[in-house]
């Protein structure tokens, strides 16, 4: 018996739990093109960090193609700031919990680094967060582990099912945020960006321009007005096209030397200058 039922479940939780775990199984063929290096990304990440994931698991394939991205999965690095049990404070520090995720069937829970060692990943980080902010951002998602979701709004399952749907490009992200069901959280970044609206920090605005007043140096100013887009739209991609995220890539932070590459040559021996 699946330990996330009880005998109270009733048979929209079951059906629902079914198509979750359906949704969920990784699909065969997939090879990353840069595995992460778990120990290279602990160093790297920092607590605030958003890691990117391209997925292999069946859902992944629809949240891919409606986002037109190659990011199917965004989890939070909380660090250390996660409370851990005995036996974990023992592990080594990448199989420690320190990653904050919602997943689909489980809810929002905390997993190590060490899950996405076979897997494309990206860091994308916020800029110049103040250390007050940083806080409530890590509370707001420590607070939330342990998070169920109701899985009786299956429709907003049933959409993931098929990998390529026949809609428009400009209606995919609506396709997403379709419904009002739980598992749509569960499966989108909403989390996360919920956790930066609270302290108003940007990801993707919308940005209109209204005319000022006239001045003695132009015609007219103009003021930029940002406005916060709801939370349920938001999408893995949207972190790494974010102006206000840079992506910081683990090889690159440790001194880099091109020159100490070791190319092979077409007899398959090392080439030796």
């Amino acid at each position: 018996m699946n330990p996330l039922l009880s005998s109270k479940d009733t048979l929209l939780d079951r059906i629902g739990m079914a198509l979750a775990g359906k949704l969920t199984a990784k699909t065969s063929g997939y090879e990353p093109y840069t595995p992460s290096d778990p120990e290279t990304l602990a160093r790297t990440l920092r607590p605030g960090d958003i890691l990117l994931i391209e997925g292999n698991h069946k859902v992944s394939a629809a949240i891919k193609y409606l986002t037109q991205s190659t990011w199917s999965h965004a989890a939070f690095f909380a660090g250390d700031e996660i409370p851990l049990t005995l036996d974990q404070a023992t592990l080594p520090v990448i199989d420690r919990p320190q990653l904050i995720e919602v997943n689909l069937g489980q809810g929002c829970v905390a997993v190590p680094l060490s899950k996405y060692s076979t897997y494309n990943t990206r860091i994308c980080r916020p800029v110049g967060l103040t250390p007050e902010d940083r806080n409530a951002v890590l509370s707001f998602m420590i607070s939330r582990l342990g998070l169920k979701y109701d899985m009786k709004n299956i429709l907003d399952m049933l959409r993931f099912f098929m990998p390529t749907p026949p809609v428009p490009v400009r209606w995919r992200r609506r396709m997403l945020a379709f419904g009002s069901g739980d598992p749509t959280r569960a499966i989108c970044s909403t989390l996360i960006a919920e956790a930066f609206e609270q302290i108003r920090y940007p990801i993707l605005p919308e940005i209109t321009r209204a005319p000022g007043r006239a001045s003695a140096t132009s015609q007219y100013s103009r003021a930029e007005i940002l406005h916060i887009r709801h939370h349920s739209l938001y999408t893995p991609r949207d972190f790494d096209l974010s102006p206000y995220f840079a992506v910081v890539k683990p090889t690159l932070e440790y001194g880099f030397d091109y020159k100490r590459l070791q190319w092979e040559g077409r007899d398959g021996k090392p080439l030796i200058e």
